[in-house]
């Protein structure tokens, strides 16, 4: 047993940096049930070994029909609003065999092949960004460059047109401001992003391209039963999924980048060499590091089960800290280091087994591309600001700053 008293969690000196609270809870107790700010109880797994586990264990549903909530719990864990706006069934929310279904439906694309024609694009929107604020000499990096680049390139996945994207970056923006605070702020944008999707999936019915939203459409045609709820489903977790994750990749990354700067040198040398492997080592690196995911999403238990010697009851949600399990030293090897040419990894940092991130190609083919471009436009990069007074975005599941405002030797623009 231990003397020393538990952690105080969910707090804002918490949030700035959880890693010293996660070491304790690894030590001594892995597997630990607490109750969250929004006042429902879920069990917290921290250790490697454990978190892989949890995420390969069927007995850990997804369906939040599972959960065992409490009259004050209901609506309060998953995505703000999902519910009442009918966007309940995706990938996030759903087990075999439906999962198996929609997934199938929706990994074509994101194959290797498919990412590599992406990467072009995702170049090019990754310059026009930066031309935006190279000869200004200083930048908010999260919402001029980090946040704006994924927006932009999943709505192009989609199929949303470019008159309306920035619409799409208005209620993005909703939702990542309000990531800790009132869920209503959320809820509304998850509303009005919901009516576009069935307005969006009507209009590709009937003039259907080559994006995502055609190609579900399609497979709906011929057969896979996909109903529109499914689709638009679909639709809006790839964009709530696949942004943010790419946001604090980009923001936790560079900002980790220029906290460590043998690192940064490092890796700019390489890519000034027209070399990729550090450049593909050290994004792998960043996600185990500090990645952009704090707690995988959540499991339910549909039976008593035993996670890491401790006994989790029938109906209990269960959040599994893969910030914590990358940060273990019975996996990792001095895992409070950052280091770029780190070889071993199998971090958690997308997930693992059946849920594993399906945009985990594209975001990193953007977080190579955005540090790339970045460090190569701007080699004086510097941060503007004390890391102490940096604030992170509160919530459970993601892991950002709010802001990361650095100072540049002004550039010009690419012609």
């Amino acid at each position: 047993m231990s003397t020393s008293p538990a952690p105080e969690l969910f707090t804002w000196e918490f949030a700035s940096d959880p890693y010293p609270a996660y070491a304790w809870l690894r030590e001594h107790a892995p597997v630990h049930r607490t109750k969250l700010p929004s006042g429902v109880e879920a069990w917290l797994v921290t250790r490697y070994a454990d978190a892989r586990q949890a995420l390969a264990d069927q007995r850990l549903s997804k369906n939040p029909a599972h959960h065992d909530e409490s009259p004050h719990a209901k609506g309060k864990t998953g995505i703000p609003g999902e519910r009442k706006a009918e966007l309940m069934t995706h990938l996030l929310n759903i087990d075999p065999p439906d999962h198996t279904r929609l997934r199938r439906l929706v990994s074509k694309a994101f194959t290797p092949r498919r990412v590599a024609e992406f990467a072009p694009r995702v170049q090019e929107l990754t310059d026009r960004l930066m031309d935006d604020f190279v000869e200004r000499g200083s930048a908010d990096l999260i919402h001029e460059f980090a946040f704006p680049l994924p927006i932009y390139a999943i709505c192009d996945l989609l199929g949303v047109p470019p008159e309306d994207q920035d619409d799409f970056r208005d209620w993005a923006g909703m939702m990542i401001r309000h990531g800790g605070g009132p869920r209503g702020g959320v809820a509304r944008s998850v509303k009005k992003m919901r009516g576009y999707l069935a307005e969006l999936i009507h209009r590709k019915r009937e003039e259907p391209g080559e994006d995502l939203i055609s190609g579900l459409i399609r497979a709906s045609d011929h057969g896979e039963h996909l109903t529109e709820n499914e689709a638009a489903a679909m639709a809006f977790i790839i964009l709530f999924a696949g942004f943010e994750t790419t946001v604090n990749l980009i923001g936790n990354g560079t900002y980790q980048l220029l906290r460590h700067p043998e690192q940064r040198e490092r890796l700019q040398a390489s890519i000034a060499a027209g070399e990729t492997g550090l450049l593909e080592t050290g994004v792998e690196e960043l996600l185990r590091y500090d990645g952009p995911v704090e707690m995988a999403t959540w499991r339910y238990a549909t039976q008593a089960l035993t996670v890491g010697g401790q006994e989790i009851p029938a109906g209990d949600p269960v959040l599994v800290v893969l910030a914590a399990a990358n940060r273990d030293p019975e996996r990792f090897a001095e895992p409070d280091t950052l280091d770029l040419s780190r070889r071993d990894s199998q971090h958690l940092g997308y997930g693992h087994g059946i849920h594993y991130c399906l945009g985990a190609p594209l975001a990193r083919l953007e977080g190579q591309a955005a540090l790339a471009t970045l460090l190569t436009r701007l080699p004086d990069l510097r941060l503007a600001a004390d890391p102490a007074e940096l604030r992170w975005r509160g919530g459970l599941i993601m892991r950002g700053l709010r802001t990361l405002p650095v100072d540049f030797t002004p550039s010009v623009r690419l012609l």
